[in-house]
């Protein structure tokens, strides 16, 4: 059958894993996550014309809040001490921002969670502030697009 969950007990009960025998390492992970709105909405957001302020500078700060309160937010992520983190918006074409999270560490255990909740948030936020210009805004595309450090070794979307 291969891998088994490693949060999963055999009875079926949920835990947190035990990673305190494994030896610290480098880690890394970038996740990215697609803001689609109107074209008002995007003309505005790069204008930066929006009624409630600087939505970009503000997404990019929640984010990195967001991602230094993971294991706040999923209930079976370990706290880790993030090293480094950055959010990046880019905006494409006229109606979509692509926002990257990317966050660091040396501990035991991966930061793709931090990523992908910082660009999660970072997401939300340009939402909430452009929602008065486009109730149909849609968040898509969160996912990880690399990841490093740790036993499994590299990942490349």
């Amino acid at each position: 059958m291969g891998k088994k969950l490693s949060h999963v007990k055999p009875d079926g009960s949920v835990r947190m894993v035990d990673v305190g025998r494994k030896r610290a390492s480098v880690r890394a992970a970038t996740a990215e996550a697609i803001v689609r709105m109107n074209a008002a909405a995007h003309r505005a957001l790069k204008a930066g014309t929006l009624i409630k302020g600087d939505a970009l500078a503000t997404a990019q700060i929640a984010g990195i809040l967001a991602a230094k309160r993971t294991a706040e937010l999923i209930p079976l992520c370990h706290p880790i001490p993030l090293t480094h983190v950055d959010v990046a918006i880019r905006l494409r074409g006229r109606d979509a921002a692509v926002i990257t999270c990317t966050a660091r560490c040396v501990g035991q255990t991966g930061v793709e969670m931090e990523a992908m909740t910082g660009a999660c948030v970072s997401a939300l936020t340009l939402y909430d502030m452009c929602k008065a210009l486009d109730r149909g805004i849609s968040v898509e595309s969160v996912r990880l697009i690399e990841k490093s450090g740790g036993k499994s070794g590299p990942y490349r979307r």
